[in-house]
């Protein structure tokens, strides 16, 4: 997997432009009336990891090269969009090229900000989009459906299999539930990959809410009725302010840990949407370092070596020779990786050794 691409959508004017804007600091527009986002903004945000600025000191290195999200900011949905009402057919097929949806949802009061239903109400904001993505999928369903009709005659049994999952999944949409709630197994997610589904795509909910509420939000009865309905999907909810986020972007590292103490938090927003945003793919990330460059390096979780070097380049995961791993705790308590080896710490592990996030590696290899 290369950069993990995360699309943050919403219906207009729930703070998604503004949230995009804090945590990539990229400048995309943000106005008080809806599709002010038309073409999709992409920001790349380095993923924090404290365990690359120590080990960068204590290899000297000249270069530290953390792991990547991109953030994809898309243009807001109204009702109607899966029959191309406001920017939706644009919308949706910019949903479609991403790795997992963060999903914004208004949770706070403000006068000054219109709603395009009217008034605040996360449960019927959630069924809005929901809806939409479903019928969308619905769409795409029949065609497929409809074009295994005469496949399935010739007795083809692959055909018969994605027929009945399909089947399934069009059942399930037709109630609005949508298709990453039926729980299906790997494979057969592989057998309708084709079709590519909006209602598949790994989600969380981002609660955005009023800086006063960040303290607070157990008493957030919008934030609770966000995680009524992510219980239900056993889906994440992420509670950020994206206003406070804004703020935090200006600011400078110290200044920033300073302000985030005041208000009684430990991570960014951005730092909480980056780890459930792994934790929702299985990814996890492994180390190199050296006098060159430090890197982290993202992967799915139960990756093995061979394919974890193909990471780095091709060559290496062909010329694969051993993997030669310490775990990062034990070489930052010793303070250099010749202790690590005197200790009897650093492993040689073949092929198949599943690897472990911060595994420190590098990779013998011949070509």
């Amino acid at each position: 997997m290369s950069s993990l691409e995360v699309g943050i959508i919403g219906l207009p004017n729930v703070g998604k432009s503004t949230l995009f804007n804090a945590i990539t600091k990229a400048g995309a527009d943000v106005a008080n009336y809806a599709f002010c986002t038309v073409e999709p903004n992409v920001g790349i945000v380095a993923v924090p990891d404290e365990r690359l600025n120590v080990l960068t000191k204590m290899y000297s290195s000249k270069k530290t090269t953390p792991a990547t999200v991109r953030f994809v900011d898309i243009a807001g949905l109204i009702k109607g969009a899966s029959e191309g009402e406001g920017l939706g057919n644009k919308f949706l097929e910019h949903i479609r090229q991403v790795d997992a949806v963060a999903h914004v949802v208004r949770c706070f009061d403000d006068e000054n900000i219109m709603h395009v239903a009217g008034k605040v109400n996360p449960a019927n904001d959630i069924e809005t989009i929901n809806t939409e993505l479903c019928l969308a999928d619905l769409e795409i369903v029949d065609k497929r459906i409809a074009g295994l009709v005469r496949v399935l005659k010739s007795g083809n049994k692959a055909a018969k299999v994605e027929n009945e999952i399909l089947q399934k999944i069009r059942d399930a949409l037709n109630e609005g539930t949508p298709a990453r709630n039926l729980n299906l197994s790997a494979e057969e997610i592989f057998a309708i990959r084709e079709t590519n589904l909006l209602t598949l795509k790994p989600i969380l909910y981002v609660a955005n809410v009023a800086e006063d509420d960040l303290s607070d939000v157990k008493n957030n009865s919008y934030v609770a009725q966000v995680e009524e309905i992510a219980a239900k999907e056993k889906a994440q909810v992420v509670v950020i302010c994206a206003k406070v986020e804004a703020e935090i972007a200006e600011l400078d590292d110290e200044e920033a840990k300073e302000f985030l103490s005041d208000l009684g938090l430990k991570n960014s927003g951005l730092d909480k949407l980056i780890h459930a945003a792994f934790e929702l793919l299985g990814l996890m990330t492994f180390l190199t370092a050296g006098p060159d460059e430090c890197r982290a390096w993202t992967i799915v979780k139960g990756t093995p070596a061979v394919k974890a070097a193909g990471k780095i380049h091709s060559d290496i995961e062909r010329g694969f020779i051993r993997a030669e791993i310490v775990n990062y705790d034990d070489l930052v308590s010793l303070g250099s990786i010749n202790a690590a080896r005197e200790k009897g710490l650093v492993r040689l592990e073949g092929k198949e050794y599943v690897m472990q996030d911060g595994d420190v590696t590098y990779f013998r290899f011949n070509v």
